[in-house]
């Protein structure tokens, strides 16, 4: 699933193409996403200027002032948005098509579990599936005794912590082990049980295994490609994740693979505690 880097990759690819261009056509090949595309947004946003391109997590935020709203977008399992020339012919998986004079916005989504949702008024946070949404650990916000506080008393493992939405959005899977893996913490370890000093440095493992993979493009390890149709390329990068039973980097032991909450987790007990 796309998480917050490659959401944030592909914000940056899209923006400069995007903000501030008129929408020609709204082009609606399916309709029934993970949530039905409401009907009404062909006319609703034909003519109207995307006047700024936010991301939310792992949403993207288009902002159309002139309709007095925002369009919504999730990516989903396997979703990715690319740029192409007017009148590319679309491929089966090709379902959303936001036309502008110069280039189109296509969104393709094979296993149909993104989403194209709208939020009236000038809030997009109020959307529902917006507002209970946890901190960007991008922001400032995310320190190390804002974790703390929220891990005081737990004992669910750290790893399920960091990736409930509810608490910490776009830290999905490849991060939160990756970032684990830096911090030198089991992902098994109860949150209430870490130090500190401990959170504190996987407070910056976190911001660094997430700046890296936004610098990297992203993990590509599905569908996901960049809106100019590139891989991301984190993932040849990572230390522990999806490499059970290779040596660990750093200690040389052996990368052990775990099931928790029905997830795979990839940590060197050696080194991670």
């Amino acid at each position: 699933m796309p998480e917050l880097p490659e959401v944030e990759v592909s914000r940056l690819g899209l923006a400069p193409h995007l903000e501030g261009r008129t929408l020609t056509a709204f082009t609606v090949r399916r309709a029934d996403l993970r949530r039905p595309v409401p009907p009404e947004l062909a006319g609703k946003l034909r003519g109207q200027a995307l006047a700024a391109l936010g991301r939310r997590g792992k949403y993207l935020l288009l902002h159309f002032p002139g309709a007095d709203g925002w369009l919504i977008l999730h990516l989903g399992m396997s979703g990715s948005l690319r740029l192409v020339p007017p009148g590319t012919p679309p491929g089966p998986h090709d379902h959303l098509d936001l036309e502008f004079p110069h280039t189109l916005m296509r969104f393709r989504d094979p296993r149909r579990f993104g989403l194209a949702v709208w939020q009236e008024g000038a809030d997009p946070l109020a959307h529902p599936l917006l507002a209970s949404l946890g901190l960007e650990p991008l922001s400032d916000a995310f320190t190390p005794a804002w974790l703390a506080a929220r891990a005081r008393g737990r004992q669910q493992p750290i790893k399920q912590l960091l990736m409930d939405a509810h608490t910490l959005v776009g830290v999905g899977n490849i991060y939160a082990a990756e970032s684990l893996f830096r911090a030198g913490i089991s992902p098994l370890r109860p949150a209430g049980r870490i130090s500190p000093a401990r959170l504190g440095r996987l407070v910056a493992a976190v911001r660094a295994t997430l700046q890296d993979a936004i610098a990297s493009g992203g993990s590509s390890v599905r569908d996901y490609v960049h809106s100019d149709g590139g891989a991301g390329s984190f993932q040849l990068r990572c230390a522990v994740y999806d490499r059970a039973g290779q040596p660990c980097p750093r200690c040389g032991g052996t990368i052990r693979q775990v099931r928790q909450a029905g997830r795979s987790s990839f940590y060197c007990p050696g080194c991670q505690h």
